[in-house]
């Protein structure tokens, strides 16, 4: 039976950024032990003409030239995000139709935190398997929010990362899907209710009942089912909240810093939510080779994680580079962004 493969990837981050530096110096923190304690040293920061549609728009563009198909070639769109621009007007068809995908597409947004990018993968992935279509396209993006003061706004980035799957016997055939799963349990770690501007979480409780043992789990059962040990992994994603949650799950299972270091993004450009998981992988599937095995472990508050086992078909393929100049904001200007809801 075929399997489904990553024919195209692409991703867009905005270019202006916030150093941790300058927040803390805002709230009268200390700036290095606030770097320190999170590992992310500055993050990105939408601009106005940037949305989750717009950075989706973006990454999707990317993806279907890397891919070296026709957009109409593409029927199935599955838009994960936590801040869709509306609240009834669906960012999957919008996105559909601004990248000329065949109209009679399956098209569906997507939310669950910060996995939901993932979760449109494992969608895609079903459909290809099972013949319904030649090629589907999964979208994790994010401007993620936070109520200023709060520990969040160290973090909370904006992003988009999209990713076309085709057949393993495609001729643009990249990266084959071996294996998924999913771990999902009631946890109530974060949260924003219908009309609050801001989400709220549970301070140290995201940790452990939350990100800890969701990703524990899942890591636990893909390496089980698929009969792999940890240091046959070429190459390793784990959601990036912040960074020291992954490099401790690191730690417990044995994945070296060599096996993390290609998808390991958070510490300049922070967590972009739906997109953060993709965007690591993304950043893995330009460097790896051949033969090159990938874990890639999401997870989104809730709680669930989705975990999916890799490999690399071809050498990989490096995307054009960003033209623009990075721009960093002072905090006043920072607070200037536009009020999209995370």
């Amino acid at each position: 039976m075929s399997q489904s493969a990553i024919v195209g990837f692409g991703m867009y981050l905005p270019a202006r950024r916030i150093r941790s530096e300058e927040i803390a110096r805002h709230w009268q923190q200390e700036p290095k032990s606030i770097a320190q304690g999170l590992g992310v040293h500055e993050k990105t920061v939408p601009d106005s003409g940037e949305d989750s549609f717009t950075m989706a728009c973006e990454a999707g563009k990317q993806a279907i030239e890397t891919a070296g198909i026709k957009p109409c070639q593409i029927s199935a769109l599955f838009v994960g995000s936590e801040s869709h621009p509306y609240a009834v007007k669906p960012t999957s068809a919008m996105v559909a139709s601004a990248l000329s995908l065949d109209p009679f597409s399956h098209c569906a947004d997507l939310e669950f935190a910060c996995k939901a990018g993932t979760a449109g993968l494992q969608i895609i992935d079903a459909f290809v398997r099972s013949k319904q279509i030649a090629y589907g396209m999964a979208i994790g993006t994010d401007t993620a929010q936070s109520a200023p003061g709060d520990a969040l706004e160290y973090t909370a980035a904006a992003g988009a990362a999209a990713i076309i799957l085709g057949t393993d016997k495609a001729k643009s055939a990249l990266c084959r899907i071996d294996a998924t799963l999913s771990f999902t349990t009631d946890t109530p770690d974060f949260w924003r209710a219908e009309g609050d501007m801001y989400p709220q979480h549970a301070g140290r409780f995201t940790g452990e009942p939350g990100y800890f043992r969701h990703v524990r789990e899942t890591v636990k059962a893909m390496l089980h089912s698929a009969k792999v040990k940890s240091q046959d992994v070429s190459h390793v994603v784990l959601h990036m909240p912040n960074a020291k949650f992954p490099l401790k799950i690191a730690k417990e299972f044995g994945f070296t810093r060599a096996q993390m270091e290609h998808g390991f993004i958070v510490e300049h450009i922070g967590n972009t939510y739906s997109a953060c998981s993709l965007i690591g992988l993304v950043s893995v599937l330009q460097k790896a080779k051949k033969g090159d095995t990938i874990l890639l472990v999401s997870y989104g508050s809730g709680a669930g994680s989705d975990a999916f086992l890799l490999t690399m078909l071809r050498d990989g393929v490096p995307l054009p580079e960003d033209p623009r100049s990075l721009e960093y904001l002072s905090y006043a200007d920072y607070m200037k962004r536009p009020a999209i809801h995370a």
